[in-house]
């Protein structure tokens, strides 16, 4: 028998991650980039449930393999939970080095670009519980495929887009971990726990 290893059941890794892009990432404008993909239907949300590594990378090439064969029109960005992988924030990271690295051997270093999120995040040198971590805390650890030439022809329309980091660290003062949870009430199946 698998013992289930987040907060959520693994069939709802999909739905959780569009709720939580709907109601965080578009709702509070942590991405200002991201609510005409939300409504264009240009996200795409996939999990990968394997408990080995090397499948969860092989899942990972696959999805790439997929934005990659897809019309830009169709298809803008993907994210990929991992639900059987990576618990640990810290193991998170090694799986993230090791896609990177897969993008790279691919050749498509500069054509796609990855994001990160994980329900454990934490910035380095940032205590655990710290909340501008809640930035990039997501039900499910997540890697976010992003097309870097779309990126870049968004960024040329947007006036200080290094500002963004630090404007959100600031709406995540401002809410608390009370008024996150209310926006988003699965964040209280995780929100004490340290990585």
């Amino acid at each position: 028998m698998n013992r289930q290893k987040f907060p959520f059941p693994a069939a709802e890794a999909t739905q959780l991650t569009q709720q939580w892009v709907e109601a965080m990432v578009v709702g509070l404008n942590l991405c200002p980039f991201a609510a005409p993909e939300v409504r264009n239907n240009g996200i795409r949300y996939t999990a990968s449930h394997a408990s080995d590594l090397d499948v969860a990378i092989q899942d990972f090439l696959n999805e790439l393999q997929h934005i990659q064969n897809s019309k830009e029109a169709e298809l803008s960005t993907s994210l990929i939970s991992f639900t059987g992988t990576a618990v640990d924030f810290y193991s998170f990271l090694d799986l993230l080095d090791m896609c990177q690295d897969a993008l790279e051997d691919a050749g498509l270093d500069g054509v796609f670009q990855l994001a990160s999120f994980h329900p454990y995040y934490c910035f380095a040198g940032v205590e655990a519980n710290d909340i501008s971590n809640w930035t990039n805390r997501a039900p499910f650890p997540t890697i976010h495929i992003i097309r870097e030439g779309q990126m870049s022809r968004v960024l040329m329309h947007y006036k200080t887009p290094e500002e963004i980091p630090e404007r959100n660290i600031e709406l995540m003062k401002t809410l608390g971990r009370d008024g996150l949870i209310a926006r988003f009430p699965p964040f209280a199946n995780y929100a004490d726990h340290s990585a």
